[in-house]
């Protein structure tokens, strides 16, 4: 399996600056301890990684890139419940109108070396429900940017009309450590197919839309009487124990095509059934997903316990070798300093890939000239004089 190392020649000068935002973009919402520890939680964890990374650099002048910390998914409403993301619009528009007023390098670019975390649903659209979220589109400040999201689909879509780097959803590397002593990666596996989440029975709920396309209702209806198959419709604090003991994680799609189960699987050792069509992965150039996964197209879990049963025969051990890899883990996990490997790496690795293969780009740093609109729709060009 291949290992991203930050070579001399393609990383070694690379540079990020931090914007440091007032708190009420960011820091204010850590007084709920939810926003640092859910599964949209990467844009707190990727903030606090680069803060203390070498890639950080204190002098805007030498950056190649600039992070716009925003908080958009902590404001939660209830003790279990999702975060509501109806400001998310505004607060980035106030964000945007701060840089650009006291920092030149947002108008130099038009925002295309900004970078922002949008790990909700439909990344940027900052909406639930795909029809909404397509309708809303990416907001116009932002498609100039570049957003680390969760969502990606391997087809047209315009919630990923910006410029993306596709980033796993959160799980604390702390929760995955603890359930690792419990039950080894390697240990003994005692359930054969596993899942537990929403899978509702009558999928068409009170908005008329039909949740995770009816697969879930499917995988319910077909297999909940099979004894090889466990399956839960109700919360346990405890879950990541069943999943450290199954030999197959159904990740079916939920309301987006992504879900933390792909990293818990692949982080406790379950090899992750993944049952979302088009979905596309993050990291792929690290993390070997064809090779450590079973993917199941929508129109086929009917016939899920035949394609197990066919894995299991054939090249299960072969697939449980890869995904037992640490390095494979390491890739899907934010950790509140970058370690070699580790997410917010792949994320810095992107990026670097991103700075090497943008000449116009790299061009257009080099020689320091910038460009802007003016209300009226003119644009005006100038070079920076630094001196």
């Amino acid at each position: 399996m291949a290992e991203h190392k930050m070579k001399p020649s393609k990383n070694r000068n690379l540079k990020v600056f931090v914007y440091d935002l007032p708190p009420k973009f960011n820091t204010d919402w850590l007084s709920n301890e939810r926003c640092s520890n859910h599964l949209f939680a990467s844009e707190v964890a990727i903030h606090r990684a680069l803060l203390t990374s070498e890639v950080r650099t204190f002098d805007p002048y030498e950056a190649d890139f600039f992070f716009v910390p925003v908080y958009i998914s902590c404001n939660f409403s209830t003790v279990n419940g999702f975060p509501a993301i109806g400001h998310a619009r505004s607060l980035i528009a106030s964000a945007v109108q701060l840089i650009s007023s006291e920092y030149l390098f947002w108008n130099r670019s038009r925002g295309s070396d900004h970078v922002f975390v949008a790990s909700h649903d439909f990344g940027a659209c900052f909406h639930t429900l795909e029809d909404v979220a397509i309708a809303d589109g990416i907001p116009e400040i932002l498609k100039n940017s570049i957003i680390l999201q969760t969502f990606g689909v391997q087809y047209k879509h315009p919630c990923q009309e910006a410029e993306n780097v596709v980033i796993p959803p959160y799980v604390s590397p702390e929760s995955i450590r603890k359930t690792l002593k419990k039950a080894p990666v390697n240990g003994r596996r005692d359930i054969w197919a596993f899942f537990r989440g929403k899978m509702e029975v009558h999928p068409k709920n009170v908005s008329g839309r039909f949740y995770s396309k009816r697969v879930r209702t499917a995988i319910w209806r077909r297999f909940n009487s099979d004894r090889r198959f466990y399956l839960q419709r109700h919360r346990f604090a405890g879950y990541q124990s069943e999943i450290a003991r199954s030999v197959f994680c159904l990740c079916p799609l939920g309301w987006a095509p992504w879900s933390p189960r792909l990293v818990e699987s692949v982080a406790l050792g379950c090899v992750p059934v993944i049952i979302a069509d088009g979905i596309r992965l993050p990291f792929s150039s690290a993390v070997r997903w064809a090779e450590i996964s079973v993917r199941v197209a929508e129109k086929d879990v009917g016939k899920l316990g035949e394609i197990l049963e066919h894995v299991a025969a054939t090249n299960l051990s072969a697939i449980q070798k890869k995904l037992w890899d640490p390095r494979t883990k390491r890739a899907l996990l934010f950790n509140n300093q970058v370690q070699e490997g580790d997410a917010t790496w792949q994320v810095v690795v992107a990026l670097s890939e991103r700075l090497a293969t943008s000449s116009s780009f790299f061009t257009r740093l080099a020689s320091n000239w910038f460009f802007f609109e003016t209300p009226l729709g003119d644009t005006i060009f100038g070079q920076l004089d630094y001196t």
